[in-house]
């Protein structure tokens, strides 16, 4: 088993209820044990699509999937949540990335791990915090890498709760 970090997103419609089911789908998915759950965070849009605000999460899983199993089964659930992926950076119902996979590095076509982004985006670093149990990420605190950000500022603490 894996400890492993995944960040999820929501846009459109109902996300609360978004976040909520991709949670749901992956904690009844053999091989995926959800542990904990961030706070939820609303946050202004990443780039420069114009499109409404999202509310973000990292959940910490425990997982015996290989990384590019694990990815698979995100994709599969944002499919059956129905994301739809037109616009780059775009709307959309839900978006699981994974983020950390406890002791590995990966660089694929299809995966990187650690998350390439991981270290430019408050609305990523802000809930990883809430579950990351260790000192230092990428030999820095998460409030050192929060500040380096410059975006700190479009992330605020969400109305909605689990």
């Amino acid at each position: 088993m894996t400890i492993s970090y995944l960040a999820l997103g929501s846009n459109i419609e109902d996300r609360i209820g978004y976040l909520r089911k991709a949670i749901d789908y992956l904690d009844q998915t053999t091989g995926i044990k959800v542990l904990e759950k961030s706070f939820i965070y609303e946050t202004a849009p990443y780039g420069d699509v114009p499109q409404d605000n999202y509310l973000n999460a990292v959940i910490k899983i425990d997982t015996s999937l290989e990384p590019l199993e694990l990815l698979n089964q995100t994709q599969q659930i944002e499919k059956r949540l129905g994301r739809e992926r037109l616009i780059h950076w775009g709307p959309r119902t839900i978006d699981i990335d994974i983020l950390l996979m406890e002791g590995l590095t990966l660089s694929s076509e299809r995966l990187t791990i650690p998350h390439p982004e991981i270290e430019k985006r408050s609305f990523v670093l802000i809930p990883l915090k809430d579950v990351y149990t260790q000192p230092l990420l990428f030999g820095q605190t998460i409030d050192h890498l929060i500040d380096q950000t410059g975006n700190k500022e479009d992330v605020w603490t969400s109305k909605e709760s689990w």
